[in-house]
């Protein structure tokens, strides 16, 4: 059997032995490299040759997110997961090139040890196996600017007719992916609900980064917040399932604590039955990167429901696994690159 070779980068001594005892613990890993220093560990990679860093974010020498600029264009068969403790950098990381992220023990209320190695092991394995798009791939633009918010001249650029509703869901790699769908859709735009799959308070932190350069309001969504025109609301990670109900003034958010789906919370699919009952063929449903079957059973419901869909192609996917299942079960009736996909949105109202 194939082994995933790992190498560590973290200058906490405790955290590296800890890390190295958990990832031993499972047969499918070696750890073939623990370094404190991140300037060591560059000159370290291509002698241990890892198929996956495990990259501390907040490091004394050098970021997360700095070490993974410097190593990955250098190395594009590495793929990298980032653990960090509770810290807005992370998204940075992802827009290094990180497949995905894991909290650290304690980063969350209840996060432990326990379900951390669980998580880590998962994440290690699922970026070995990842197909990663680089930011400088061809198609595949980033936000210009993250420190403002867009001039008030794009505000009005779409005159909204049937659709009413945007429904996206993604898991891993699908920070970045999101960021890639909607970062231009102007002010006009319907409101806008997402799944993403992570952990607790991290929604809360990268709402507010998209908040940062979309002309759209992003935030951590509550229960009865409306969606509303210009306003992207983001699931919270945690036990509460999201779903979306509609009244005589339009559609809310309504979160609930409830037992996980597709091994998820919230999930995907929950999401997308509710837009498929409330909303019907007023919604267009986007189902995006990610690992497992999560959103596609439910992107078929409100494709029968008259919604209009969207898959992520293969080529662009960092795992082709939930817009795979979802176009294989018929729910896709448009497969697109992702740099086409906020194009394609915006035309079903314009």
């Amino acid at each position: 059997m194939h082994t995933i070779r790992v190498m560590i980068v973290d200058d906490s001594i405790m955290f590296r032995e800890f890390l190295s005892r958990a990832l031993a613990g499972d047969p499918a890993l070696e750890v073939v490299g623990a370094f404190a220093d991140p300037l060591a560990a560059v000159s370290q990679i291509a002698v241990l040759k890892p198929n996956v860093l495990a990259v501390d974010m907040e490091m004394p020498k050098m970021r997360g997110d700095e070490f993974l600029r410097t190593v990955l264009p250098k190395y594009p068969s590495v793929n990298a997961v980032v653990i960090s403790a509770l810290s807005k950098n992370v998204f940075e990381a992802m827009h290094a090139g990180a497949i995905d992220f894991v909290g650290k023990p304690g980063s969350s209320p209840g996060y432990e040890k326990e379900q951390f190695i669980e998580d880590v092991i998962e994440k290690i394995k699922i970026a070995a196996a990842a197909s990663l798009r680089r930011p400088t791939a061809v198609g595949y633009t980033r936000p210009t600017a993250l420190a403002a918010k867009a001039p008030a001249g794009r505000l009005n650029l779409v005159m909204a007719k049937k659709t009413s509703l945007i429904a996206i869901g993604a898991s891993t790699g699908g920070t970045e992916a999101i960021i890639e769908v909607i970062k231009d859709f102007p002010a006009s735009t319907p409101g806008v609900v997402i799944v993403q799959h992570m952990p607790p308070v991290f929604t809360r932190l990268y709402a507010e980064r998209l908040d940062k350069f979309m002309a759209m309001k992003v935030r951590e969504a509550k229960s009865g917040d409306r969606v509303e025109r210009g306003t992207v609301l983001i699931a919270p990670g945690g036990d509460q399932q999201m779903r979306v109900r509609g009244d005589a003034q339009g559609y809310y958010i309504h979160l609930n604590t409830e037992p996980k789906v597709n091994s998820h919370c919230p999930s995907v699919d929950v999401m997308f039955e509710s837009v498929a009952q409330a909303a019907g063929g007023s919604a267009v449903g986007v189902i995006l990167t990610g690992m497992g079957a999560d959103g596609a059973r439910c992107l078929r419901q409100m494709r029968d429901k008259g919604a209009h869909t969207i898959g992520q192609d293969q080529e662009s996917c960092v795992v082709y696994g939930m817009p795979k299942v979802a176009y294989d079960l018929g729910g896709v009736a448009e497969q697109l690159p992702l740099g086409s996909i906020g194009q394609a949105v915006l035309r079903r109202f314009r």
